[in-house]
């Protein structure tokens, strides 16, 4: 069975936190930092192997996750980074980000390999915080989470040729005729409920050999949807070279083979308008009977007059199936000669969004009043590792919103005390200082009051106790 669609979650490794250590020794009470940095996240990997032709191993198994890194140690130990997750795609494959809708590869060589989901770095330990004036640091990174997303797979055969045509026009027939193929063929249509392949050899063994795919469900409205054509389609757009099966005899119905011609190559044109520009052959089938014979000299004019060249063949019986595969195989050298002559054009990346980011970059949104978002590859990062419960750590991320001008662009935006203010996943409120914490950590008015209260007990105590013994 060919499962040409599958949807995934992948889900790359967490960095290590980085560790919050001194150094303590005999004779060495008072050493300096010595934590050691967290390691990396595993990176989850999608590979093409040639072994695999279809999308069914997802139907089961649709959760792929990358190994943690490991925290760091003291005495300056990094932990070990976390062993990335490969999964196996066969040729063909397209990869879309599910929640966007982008592209993000296109895989069609063999072991080619992209990195669909960026395990998370690791944290600095406290060694990297040491300076002149802060000699004891009490301040480590957290391991920075690992890139989670849903994928859909979408899997493009890749043939040399395409046999395209209505339904029950004989492209399952023509395609066991010329190859070693055996596909399911029957008087009726939507006999073929998948594409099937087929290798050709043309000029006996060690001649020229070719990949043959036999597309079904084409019929009016394919496009948008009708019959099986949406489905698969796309198994064309790779094709070099198109044969056109036409049922000559215009089949139990009495149809028009011109109509049918002129229905599948607008249906082509509908999907993708680059496929009317590919060689197409036409193949007149089903000249062994009657109905067919009598329709030859007709179809035949019109067809060639519209500058395509005809083949008769009879795929039941297999007359005039070898001169067709003859001059298709001429038809695919013509294809590699011109591509071979054309200008080297520098290659088209077939990545389209991974990596091509300016980490750096940040905006400030306000959906509503008095909320404010902050988003950015580099700022929500920085959040996402810092340890918020930590005073030094929440000095440094002030610091880091100043030093970038995020700040200024919230003052510049209205933020006021008390406003909302969200990074990452990270709900910080703006203070009385213009500096930020997390509305975990903000204390209501009545708690402040309780504090302060709390904290003034002991000076009434000892103001009350003074007073007494002064009497």
């Amino acid at each position: 069975m060919l499962v040409d669609r599958a949807k995934i979650n992948v889900k790359a490794g967490d960095g290590g936190n980085g560790s919050m250590s001194f150094r303590r020794e005999k004779y060495v009470p008072m050493g300096g930092p010595d934590g050691g940095d967290g390691g990396r996240g595993g990176d989850v990997l999608l590979r093409v192997r040639s072994n695999v032709s279809s999308l069914l191993p997802f139907k089961y198994v649709a959760h792929f996750k990358a190994d943690n890194g490991q925290a760091g140690g003291k005495r300056n130990r990094h932990g070990k980074n976390g062993d990335s997750r490969t999964v196996d795609v066969a040729p063909g494959t397209v990869v879309w980000d599910d929640a966007t809708g982008e592209i993000l590869a296109d895989l069609t060589e063999p072991d080619e390999e992209v990195v669909v989901a960026k395990g998370g770095r690791g944290g600095l330990g406290n060694t990297h915080f040491k300076s002149a004036t802060r000699q004891t640091p009490r301040l480590a990174e957290l391991g920075e989470p690992g890139e989670e997303r849903w994928l859909r797979l979408e899997l493009r055969m890749i043939a040399d040729v395409g046999l395209v045509g209505l339904p029950n026009a004989g492209k399952s027939t023509l395609l066991a005729a010329s190859s070693a193929a055996r596909p399911k063929v029957a008087d009726y249509p939507f006999t073929t409920l998948e594409p099937n392949l087929g290798v050709v050899e043309v000029g006996g063994k060690g001649g020229q050999a070719f990949v043959m795919a036999d597309i079904p469900g084409l019929i009016e409205g394919a496009a948008e949807g009708h019959g099986l054509g949406h489905e698969f389609l796309r198994h064309v757009t790779r094709t070099k070279v198109l044969v056109h099966v036409l049922d000559a005899a215009g089949g139990l119905e009495g149809r028009d083979p011109i109509e049918d011609f002129a229905t599948i190559n607008a249906e082509l044109d509908l999907f993708d308008p680059d496929l009317p520009s590919k060689p197409m052959l036409v193949a007149l089938n089903k000249v062994d009977l009657v109905e067919a014979r009598d329709n030859l000299p007709r179809l035949t004019a019109e067809i060639t007059r519209r500058g395509f060249e005809v083949f008769e063949v009879s795929a039941a019986t297999g007359q005039g199936v070898p001169p067709l595969m003859d001059a298709v195989a001429a038809a695919l050298r013509e294809v590699a000669l011109q591509a071979a002559e054309a200008p080297q054009k520098p290659q088209e990346t077939r990545r389209y969004t991974i990596g091509n980011i300016d980490e750096r970059a940040w905006e400030v949104l306000r959906p509503v009043p008095h909320e404010f978002v902050v988003t950015g590859i580099g700022i929500e990062r920085f959040a996402k590792m810092t340890n918020f419960a930590n005073d030094d750590a929440v000095e440094r991320f002030q610091k880091t919103l100043d030093t970038s001008g995020i700040a200024a662009e919230l003052r510049r935006q209205g933020v006021e005390d008390g406003d909302t203010v969200r990074i990452a996943t990270h709900e910080l409120v703006w203070g009385d200082q213009e500096s930020v914490e997390p509305r975990s950590r903000r204390l209501t008015r009545r708690q402040r009051m309780a504090r302060l209260e709390a904290e003034a007990e002991p000076e009434v105590d000892r103001a009350l106790a003074a007073h007494e013994s002064d009497d």
